[in-house]
């Protein structure tokens, strides 16, 4: 009976299931074609049929646990945003489960750090999409002090040393107080105190410019063209005030 698009698709599930075990328990050392096939309970041959080699199918386990992750990180997000938690604690509760993910999954969080994997992921892209969504919504709340592309990349940059840094590090020598205090740095450098009614306060024009440009997709009676030359002044705004 020929293999329909169905089991083709469970089998293929049953193959990455059961990498994604290995690799957790042995990193990609474990993940061997014939492991993996003795696992899913299929041929070695299936394997190389449906994600070629051992590369094709780390990229396939990688990208299934991330995905899986941030599919949870995109609901976590939503949820938040629609019970009108404070921005800023959001963004908190978000690294401090992206540094527990990276250490519980550190051959995953490894092989996603290659600079050619990283590019190419399509969950590592929604996952930024998630974090960029968190970051607008400080920059709504006009606590940013600088822009959110920058924000984005201190937050990306401050967690991704830590997880590497924790992980270069013996379970028994690390600093469990570590990932808060680079957190508390970071968001130190691209926060600003909750605005004061007095719009002359500290930081007031630079953070109500960021807070106009979070905003500026929501300005319908604007055509694009508009939006993109408004989007140009408030950037000149942000980079010569910061």
């Amino acid at each position: 009976m020929p293999e329909t698009v169905d089991s083709r698709a469970d089998v293929r599930t049953a193959i990455v299931t059961a990498a994604a075990e290995l690799l957790g328990e042995g990193g990609p050392a474990a993940v061997t074609t014939r492991g993996v096939a003795e696992r899913a309970g299929v041929q070695v041959p299936t394997i190389y049929r449906l994600l070629g080699d051992k590369d094709g199918l780390l990229e396939a386990v990688v990208e299934h646990v991330m995905a899986t992750y941030v599919s949870a990180k995109s609901e976590a997000a939503a949820a938040s945003a629609a019970a009108g938690d404070d921005p800023v604690e959001a963004v908190r509760q978000s690294w401090r489960r992206q540094i527990e993910f990276g250490l519980a999954n550190p051959w995953v969080f490894r092989l996603l750090n290659e600079p050619d994997r990283l590019q190419a992921s399509p969950a590592t892209r929604a996952g930024l999409d998630v974090l960029a969504a968190r970051v607008r919504r400080v920059a709504a709340a006009r606590r940013l002090r600088v822009s959110e592309d920058v924000a984005v990349g201190v937050i990306r940059a401050a967690g991704v040393g830590v997880v590497q840094l924790l992980l270069a590090t013996a379970p028994e020598d690390r600093d469990p107080a570590l990932a808060e205090v680079v957190l508390e740095a970071a968001l130190g450098r691209i926060l600003l105190d909750p605005p004061e009614p007095d719009p002359d306060s500290a930081g007031g024009p630079v953070a109500a410019a960021i807070a106009l440009r979070a905003g500026l997709d929501d300005l319908d009676a604007l055509s694009a063209a508009e939006r993109g030359l408004l989007a140009e002044w408030l950037d000149r705004v942000v980079r010569d005030r910061a």
